[in-house]
C-alpha cells in the first residue's frame, strides 16, 4: 500500500494508521458510527507479528473492560488504543482517568454521534468539554487532535501515538459520524518511518519484569499526606509544557481578515468552502481551524492583526468551543455564534447567510 493512493475510510484510516504507528494491542467494543474502525483491527491486527507474537484483538466485554485492558497493555510497554463513539467514551471515562494518573501512553478514538443519553447516530461534536476538560475525575488531562480529512486522520493516529509515549499521557482522536464514515483516497507513511515504529520499544518506566533491577511501579494512588498534591503538581508542569509546544492550528486569510470563521473536524471543511465564497463576494473572510483542541491553538489567536476583526464560531454543538474561542479573545473582539446539535449540521449557506449579517451590523 506504500508510494500510492488507497481509497478508504476515515475509520479505517484510523485503524491503519495505528498499525503503522506500532500499535500492538487493540480493545474494544462494538458501537455506531465507528464499527469499521473495530472491524479493521479485528482483520488485520492479528497479521502484524512483533518479537513477541501477533498484535493482539479483543472485543471486550464492555467499554469498561476494554480501557481496564489497554491500561494494563500500555503498562507492560506496548502500544495500546481502544475506539468507540459517545456513549461509549462516557463509560471509559474512569479508566481514562487511571490511565493519566498512572501517566501512561496511550491512544482512545472518539467518534462522536449525536447525545446526550443514547441520542442517535447521526454526526456530532457535542463531546468537546468532555475531551477537552478531563471527562473523568481529578485535576488532568488529554491530548485531543480533530482530524478535518480522512489522509488526516490517518496522520494525526500516528502523531498521536508518538505523542502519548513522549509525554507519557493518554491522547483522543476526536472525529464524528461523517469523518469516520467517508472514503477518501489517503497515502501511507513512507516505509523507513513505518518500520521505525515497529522496532522494539526500550521503555525505562514499563512493567517488564524486575530480575536483576530495581522494580518498577505503575499507580494512581497516593494515600500518604501531601504525596498526591505533589504529583499532581508534577502532572500542571507537564501540561504547561505541552500547552507550549504542541498546539496546531490550519489558517486561511488572516492577515485581511474582518470576519474569522473558527471551526474543527468536519463542519471545518464546510466552513472553509463558505469562506472561499465569500472572497469571491468581496467579503474578508478567514479561518481558524482548531487541530489540536487540548491544548486549545491560542496563539493562531494572538498573532491576528486585523484591527476590529470579529468572530464566528460554528459547531456541531450549541457552544462548547466557543467557551475556548472566547478565552483566547480575551474579549478584544466581537465572538457570535452559529450552531446545530442532535445530528443537525450548519449548512454553508447558513453560515455565509451569518457573516453578511455580522458585515451588515457592523459597517465592516
Amino acid at each position: 500500500m506504500l508510494n500510492k493512493k488507497i481509497l478508504i475510510s476515515g475509520n479505517e484510516a484510523i485503524a491503519q494508521g495505528a498499525l503503522d504507528a506500532g500499535c500492538r494491542f487493540y480493545a474494544g467494543y462494538p458501537i455506531t458510527p465507528q464499527n469499521e474502525l473495530i472491524a479493521y483491527m479485528a482483520k488485520h491486527m492479528p497479521a502484524v507479528l512483533t518479537s513477541q507474537g501477533p498484535g493482539i484483538f479483543i472485543q471486550s466485554e464492555s467499554e469498561i473492560s476494554a480501557i481496564s485492558m489497554v491500561y494494563g497493555a500500555s503498562a507492560s510497554g506496548s502500544r495500546a488504543m481502544t475506539s468507540s463513539s459517545s456513549p461509549g467514551i462516557s463509560l471509559k471515562q474512569e479508566g481514562i482517568s487511571y490511565i493519566a494518573g498512572a501517566e501512561l501512553p496511550a491512544v482512545i478514538v472518539n467518534i462522536m454521534r449525536g447525545g446526550p443519553g443514547l441520542g442517535n447516530i447521526a454526526p456530532s461534536q457535542s463531546d468537546y468539554f468532555q475531551a477537552t476538560r478531563g471527562g473523568g475525575h481529578g485535576d488532568y488531562r488529554l491530548m485531543v487532535f480533530a482530524p478535518d480529512s480522512v489522509q488526516e486522520a490517518y496522520d494525526l493516529t500516528f502523531l498521536s501515538f508518538d505523542l502519548a509515549d513522549k509525554y507519557r499521557n493518554p491522547a483522543m482522536i476526536l472525529g464524528d459520524g461523517i469523518l469516520g464514515q467517508m472514503m477518501e483516497p489517503i497515502l501511507f507513511k513512507g516505509a523507513k518511518l513505518i518500520a521505525d515504529r515497529k522496532k522494539p520499544r526500550l521503555l525505562p518506566w514499563a512493567l517488564t519484569g524486575c530480575r536483576a533491577r530495581k522494580p518498577h511501579i505503575i499507580k494512581s494512588f497516593y494515600l500518604r499526606e501531601g504525596d498526591l498534591e505533589k504529583f499532581n503538581l508534577k502532572l500542571q508542569r507537564k501540561y504547561k509544557v505541552i500547552k507550549e509546544k504542541e498546539q496546531r492550528w490550519e489558517e486561511l486569510f488572516l492577515n485581511d481578515a474582518k470576519v474569522i470563521l473558527v471551526a474543527y473536524g468536519t463542519l471545518a471543511r464546510i466552513a472553509k468552502s463558505a469562506v472561499m465564497q465569500l472572497r469571491k463576494s468581496g467579503k474578508k473572510a478567514g479561518l481558524i481551524r482548531p487541530i489540536t483542541l487540548w491544548p486549545f491553538p491560542e496563539k493562531a489567536f494572538a498573532k491576528i492583526k486585523t484591527k476590529k476583526a470579529k468572530y464566528l464560531v460554528t459547531e456541531m454543538s450549541y457552544g462548547q468551543m466557543l467557551a475556548d474561542v472566547k478565552l483566547a479573545v480575551n474579549g478584544k473582539s466581537p465572538v457570535d455564534f452559529l450552531g446545530r446539535s442532535g445530528g443537525g449540521i450548519p449548512a454553508e449557506k447558513a453560515i455565509i447567510s451569518r457573516v453578511n449579517k455580522i458585515y451588515h451590523a457592523k459597517n465592516i
